[in-house]
């Protein structure tokens, strides 16, 4: 059971109300220790979110805890999995890391040797795991929990602190002593001093004993942390090591009070705009250069300059207008501009802090590896940049696409989209680079782009309209694919706004997470319940079926919101049977007697919703059907080959994976994408995939 809690029963107002006298929403124990170690690494990380990019060993850790979550989940449902299963699993989680989260660094100049070097590590690691798993599985009696978060307002040192504890718990077990033990693994180049760990590591295990405990209402006994060497032991000693604390009251006193006192010290700093956070120029753990270059960069930059969350940006506004004015009175913007490219040169292989165009950058990446381009052009869109690259009559294409990872990593973009065919601009060739950027403007809603049945999707970076014509027999029918947040709706409604202005009046939607509805005011049949889709979905295939012996057409607009969903709900087998009731009387001699009998007599069997959708998919665009189908999942289960048959067009904006883009659109590029109507579209109207910024109607 929870104790009480001074801050835990609040409502989300007094919630909100309290975080805003903070810097940032919650506390941990990476927070705490950052913060003593090196307070302006603490500002840059966490008050600023402008955190360091990781090096390979770093990605090669969080590989290699992703693996034993996957690993030790199975093992808790009765699985047991081999090293091949967890090597993919880390494989995967090393190609997810996005280029501009890699530190390039002297030993890995570019994204490719840091994939190397990362998965070379997070082998090791495995290995050594796979073969001394013993440490682990010896003492388990019962997994209690894997990868377990906890956001969770605490009591330390008996205080109540005011923000919660963010917290993730590797493993959580029960031994076969009947002790509760949480499990942390660590990954190390080499092993750590017993004898410094006993006071070190203590802070961070009554984090967990303290969230576990207040998550769970379970006691916990032990907290161990297993260490895991890369480089091998020449003696063949073990490779991995187990630290264990035994958690008892004296213990508990000593931790909760070494944990306060560095707490305490944080809490009053983010509670003060004009804290003064001080640089400690002994940090091994930081690049120095690195951090000198970020505090002159807070003395000239603007808040838009950092990752703020909206609920922080006008206390960081504050701060940073106090920090601005204070620093330009009293050194010159000039001198402070010079610090920080003086700071810049120091950090090699990182040319997003440097003094450079975006196109000075592109050239610098290729040319540092041996590849001879020049941007000649460069346009500016909504939400990316296109770069048009000349390249050396020398350079075989395939050498710069090699390289894309580092050209965003230089950026500083996730990742950047390189057009497979040559863009032809003022009659001459070039590489078209596209770079994701955050959208500083909406393009709105505007008429004057709608030309007769040419519906509008939105512009290209060329400022040239991106089209669907609905009077075109090739391209009748659209799917849309996205994730939450990348436009999928917006555009949705831009479209039923440009058809109605277009002259379509017979506008059908099938709404089944209940996003369209407002257009049921306006005279336009909205359909929200599985049955009434199931339903209306019939009668369209019937309206359909007349249209085609009587010759007639007319334009008719389908959307089917989140159609793989309501396909899944909908009836099948033997609940599309449809039975009628007949009485049936009982004869004796020509003389009926006795009362009639109500008997249910099988009648036909209805189309199922999917039979109904393809039916309509593949004989509706002679007679006038139009069909915008859109689904969040990107999955081949869903978007089959027979379906994409009868989609020529098809849209992608936003989507997790690269997979998930070549699921949509037969090639990569959509994972790449900037979010917020920033889409792709395949039309055999256009040569090559099309990238565009959709419109906006409020």
């Amino acid at each position: 059971m929870k104790k009480p809690h001074a801050y835990r029963d609040l409502s989300p107002d007094e919630i909100e109300n309290l975080f805003s006298q903070f810097l940032i929403d919650s506390w941990s124990y990476s927070k705490i220790s950052t913060f003593s170690r090196n307070e302006k690494d603490f500002e840059m990380r966490y008050v600023y979110r402008n955190p360091s990019k990781s090096s390979a060993s770093t990605i090669s850790g969080s590989a290699y805890h992703e693996a034993l979550d996957f690993y030790f989940s199975s093992l808790k449902n009765g699985e047991q999995k081999d090293i091949v299963e967890l090597q993919q699993v880390a494989y995967d989680f090393i190609d997810g890391v996005q280029a501009n989260f890699w530190k390039l660094q002297k030993t890995t100049p570019t994204i490719e040797e840091c994939v190397k070097k990362a998965t070379s590590l997070t082998n090791s690691y495995l290995e050594n795991f796979f073969a001394e798993r013993s440490v682990y599985e010896d003492d388990i009696e019962e997994i209690i929990a894997v990868e377990l978060y906890c956001d969770e307002f605490l009591d330390i040192n008996g205080v109540d602190i005011p923000l919660p504890c963010h917290a993730k718990m590797d493993l959580v077990i029960k031994t076969k002593a009947g002790k509760i033990v949480i499990i942390d693994h660590k990954s190390k180049s080499y092993f750590s001093d017993e004898k410094e760990l006993k006071f070190s590591i203590g802070k961070q295990a009554i984090t967990y004993v303290k969230c576990f405990e207040t998550v769970s209402g379970q006691k916990v006994d032990e907290v161990w942390f297993v260490e895991n060497k890369s480089s091998k032991n020449r003696d063949k000693s073990p490779q991995l090591n187990c630290f264990k604390i035994e958690i008892d009251d004296s213990v508990r006193r000593l931790y909760e009070a070494m944990l306060y006192e560095p707490l305490k010290r944080m809490l009053e700093a983010i509670s003060n705009p004009d804290y003064v956070y001080l640089l400690n120029e002994n940090d091994n753990f930081v690049d120095l250069a690195e951090l000198y270059e970020f505090w002159a960069k807070t003395m000239i930059a603007e808040v838009e300059d950092f990752n703020i969350p909206d609920n922080k940006k006008e206390m960081i506004s504050r701060r940073l207008k106090k920090i601005r004015d204070v620093s330009i009175s009293s050194v010159d913007p000039k001198t402070i501009k010079k610090f920080r490219e003086n700071a810049s040169e120091f950090i090699q292989y990182d040319l997003t802090n440097k003094n450079m165009t975006n196109e000075q950058k592109i050239e610098q990446t290729l040319r540092t590896l041996g590849v001879l381009v020049e941007v000649k052009h460069k346009f500016d869109g909504y939400s990316s940049d296109t770069y048009l690259l000349e390249v050396s009559a020398a350079t075989n294409l395939s050498s710069v696409y090699k390289y894309k990872l580092d050209i965003a990593n230089a950026l500083n973009v996730s990742s950047i989209r390189m057009m497979k065919e040559l863009f032809v601009y003022e009659g001459k060739s070039y590489l078209a680079v596209e770079s994701s950027k955050t959208a500083r403007r909406d393009l709105m809603f505007d008429a004057k782009y709608l030309d007769g049945m040419r519906i509008p999707i939105g512009l290209d970076n060329f400022e040239q309209p991106i089209v669907w014509d609905l009077d075109n027999q090739s391209t009748p029918h659209v799917l849309i694919c996205g994730a939450t947040g990348s436009g999928k709706s917006v555009v949705i409604v831009s479209i039923i706004e440009f058809a109605k202005l277009a002259g379509v009046t017979d506008i059908q939607i099938f709404d089944p997470k209940y996003e369209f509805t407002r257009y049921k005011a306006q005279g336009i049949g909205v359909y929200n319940d599985i049955e009434e889709i199931e339903t209306m979905m019939e009668l369209l295939v019937d309206d359909m079926n007349d249209r085609v012996k009587s010759g007639t057409s007319h334009k008719t607009l389908v959307i089917f919101d989140e159609f793989a969903d309501a396909v899944a709900q909908s009836s099948k087998g033997k609940a599309l049977d449809v039975y009628e009731t007949v009485q049936v009387g009982v004869y004796q001699k020509g003389e009926k007697i006795g009362n009639p009998i109500l008997e249910k007599q099988f009648l036909k069997t209805r189309r199922s919703l999917e039979e109904n959708l393809k039916m309509l998919l593949q004989k509706g665009r002679s007679s006038g059907f139009r069909v915008i189908a859109a689904t969040q999942r990107a999955s081949v289960k869903v978007i089959t080959g027979d379906a994409k048959v009868n989609f020529p067009v098809q849209i992608c904006f936003r989507v997790p994976k690269e997979i998930d883009s070549k699921v949509v659109l037969d090639e990569g590029g959509a994972e790449a994408l900037a979010g917020r109507g920033d889409g792709l579209m395949n039309s055999p109207e256009y040569l090559g995939i099309q990238r565009f910024q959709a419109f906006y109607k409020p």
